[in-house]
C-alpha cells in the first residue's frame, strides 16, 4: 500500500513526492542554479493539456491527466491547472486511487495562490487547501478531513506540488549550465516546506512513440534505499525545446522499476520537436 501511494504521488508530481525533504531554510547549495521571478511566462499557453501512464513490469498500473487554463480567481487573472490520477485495470482492483489536485498560480510569475489536494487511495484519504500569501511569505492550511487549520511560513518562491511544474519550466535557466550542476526549488508537499533538488545530466535523443525526441535529463534526488535503488533511483526526461514536457520519468525501484511515459497531449505553446517522426 505505501509503495503504490508513494508512486501514484510521484506520478502526479513527475518528481515530487519522493523526493528527499531537506529543511528550507533559504540557503542553498553553492553549486545550486537560482531562479529568477523576473521571467515572463513563456513556456505554456491556455488550452495545454497532456497524459501520462505510468506501467509497473506488464501492469499499466495508472494514468494521469494535466490540463491547463487561463481563469479568474479572486478577481485576479491566473492559471489553473487540474491534475487527475488514477489506477486502472488490475492494478485498480487490489489498490484503488482516485486523486484531484488543482493549483492557481500567477500568470507572468509561477507564484502559487491556492492548491488543493484531495486524494483518495485505498483506506488512505487526504483533502487539503492551502492559501498562500506572498508579501508575508506565510500561507494558511486547511485540512477539511480533520477540520484544522495551520499556519505554515517558508522561504521565496514556493510552490505547490503542481506549480512546481510550471515553475521549472519557465524559470529554470539552462544557458550554459553544465553536467553534474544543482538546482533547488521551494515546495511544499504535506505540512512543511522543504528544499527539492536535482542535478542536470545532459542531453539525449529519446525513442518515443511519436518519434525520436530531443531531451533533457535530470536526476531528482530521492531517499534511496527505502523504496529505490542505490546509484540511481529517479530519471527525468523533459523535451529539449521551448515547451519542456515531460516525456519519460524511470524509477528503479529495490524490486523491479516504473516507466511513465507521454501518452498524448496538444494546445502546447510551441512546435513539439521531433528528429524522426515514425
Amino acid at each position: 500500500m505505501y509503495l503504490i501511494r508513494n508512486l501514484i504521488c510521484f506520478l502526479m508530481l513527475f518528481l515530487g513526492a519522493t523526493a528527499y525533504p531537506q529543511p528550507t531554510t533559504g540557503d542553498r547549495m553553492q553549486s545550486d542554479r537560482i531562479f529568477t521571478d523576473q521571467k515572463v511566462n513563456d513556456a505554456f499557453q491556455d488550452g495545454e493539456w497532456f497524459r501520462l501512464r505510468m506501467r509497473y513490469g506488464f501492469l499499466n498500473a495508472s494514468y494521469a491527466t494535466v490540463k491547463l487554463r487561463e481563469t479568474t480567481f479572486r478577481e485576479q487573472a491566473v492559471y489553473h491547472v487540474a491534475a487527475t490520477g488514477k489506477t486502472t485495470g488490475f492494478a485498480r482492483w487490489f489498490f484503488k486511487v482516485d486523486d484531484y489536485f488543482d493549483s492557481y498560480f500567477e500568470k507572468d510569475v509561477v507564484r502559487p495562490i491556492h492548491f488543493v489536494r484531495n486524494i483518495s487511495e485505498g483506506n488512505y484519504k487526504r483533502h487539503v487547501k492551502i492559501d498562500f500569501d506572498h508579501n508575508t511569505q506565510t500561507g494558511l492550511m486547511h485540512d477539511l478531513r480533520k477540520e484544522t487549520k495551520t499556519e505554515i511560513t517558508y522561504a521565496p518562491n514556493l510552490q505547490d506540488l503542481v506549480s512546481t511544474y510550471y515553475f521549472l519550466r519557465n524559470h529554470l535557466d539552462l544557458d550554459g549550465i553544465q553536467v553534474g550542476e544543482t538546482a533547488a526549488v521551494n515546495l511544499i508537499y504535506d505540512k512543511e516546506p522543504f528544499a527539492f533538488r536535482f542535478r542536470f545530466l545532459g542531453y539525449e535523443n529519446l525513442k518515443t512513440k511519436f518519434g525520436i525526441v530531443p531531451c533533457i535529463k535530470f536526476r531528482p534526488y530521492v531517499d534511496e534505499g527505502r523504496i529505490f535503488r542505490e546509484n540511481g533511483g529517479l530519471s527525468l526526461w523533459v523535451s529539449n525545446d521551448k515547451n519542456r514536457i515531460p516525456i519519460r520519468v524511470v524509477a528503479d525501484l529495490r524490486v523491479g522499476s516504473i516507466d511513465v511515459d507521454l501518452e498524448n497531449f496538444g494546445g502546447l505553446k510551441h512546435p513539439f520537436k521531433i528528429i524522426v517522426n515514425e
